[in-house]
């Protein structure tokens, strides 16, 4: 499991904000409260955290959260060395230690056993219990507890329960409106405005076929990807299909149909 720590740098990632999701967030962490993030996927979630987590000069704890993630895995475990049985501190209970920012990304996904492992770190108490070691950790100020997910991709095995949702202070987000969308691509690849615009205008009319034959639509991350691609020298509609067609889409038929869109919105090429 990949479970980075992530030093504040000098240096803020990009980030253009979409509303006042910046104020909420530091209002939230100056105030010790939990934050839930709705949106689909790479609308800018985890950047966003990145970003924050680097503005307010925290050290973050990412875990990208799955099927078989266990309360165990957030917490720690007792493992076996050369000197015998230690506890090893899982990014949870280090991010707790730490006074750190701790992201659970799609933590809908995870067993339901973290939900209990949580539920003390998202009210007034704040602690953290380690049953293993008898130790109960009480969080700093400055720990925070920020979890995501992706209503759409919700069902009635993997929904977030009310009774855990009313724990959290909530944002959703969206993919950015065009303009913006625009300045995000221009700023995340150095592209120039005339693509960014036809890129953006390609995403929204894939976009629109979502309901209809696609279960996830073109994030902003894939733009990225096509556009990084695309000022890189690669070619035009050959980006086009291995950024934004061919990862939203197995089936051949789709693609195709995709791919004609992609010659409309580029006739030139």
């Amino acid at each position: 499991m990949d479970m980075p720590t992530e030093t504040p740098t000098a240096e803020l990632p990009f980030y253009k904000p979409q509303g006042n999701e910046i104020e909420l967030f530091e209002y939230a962490w100056r105030n010790r409260l939990p934050v839930l993030i709705k949106g689909p996927t790479g609308c800018g979630k985890t950047r966003f955290i990145q970003y924050m987590a680097a503005r307010l000069a925290q050290n973050l704890y990412t875990v990208a959260c799955h099927d078989d993630l266990t309360a165990a895995d957030l917490v720690g475990r007792h493992l076996i060395g050369a000197e015998g049985t230690f506890w090893n501190d899982g990014p949870l209970t280090r991010a707790v230690r730490e006074g750190a920012i701790c992201y659970l990304d799609e933590v809908v996904e995870a067993r339901k056993d973290t939900t209990v492992v949580l539920h003390p770190l998202t009210d007034d108490r704040r602690i953290l219990p380690l049953e293993r070691t008898g130790e109960t950790l009480q969080a700093p100020d400055s720990f925070m507890l920020v979890v995501s997910y992706n209503p759409g991709y919700q069902n009635l095995l993997k929904g977030m329960k009310p009774s855990t949702r009313q724990r959290f202070v909530a944002m959703t987000f969206d993919f950015p409106p065009p303009q913006l969308e625009q300045e995000i691509l221009i700023g995340e690849t150095g592209i120039d405005a005339g693509l960014a615009e036809s890129l953006v205008r390609l995403a929204d009319s894939l976009r629109a076929l979502k309901d209809h034959d696609l279960e996830e639509a073109a994030s902003t991350r894939l733009l990225v990807y096509a556009a990084t691609l695309i000022k890189d020298g690669f070619p035009l509609l050959d980006a086009c299909r291995a950024a934004l067609v061919e990862p939203l889409t197995d089936d051949d038929e789709t693609i195709e149909a995709l791919m004609e869109v992609v010659h409309a919105c580029f006739p030139e090429n």
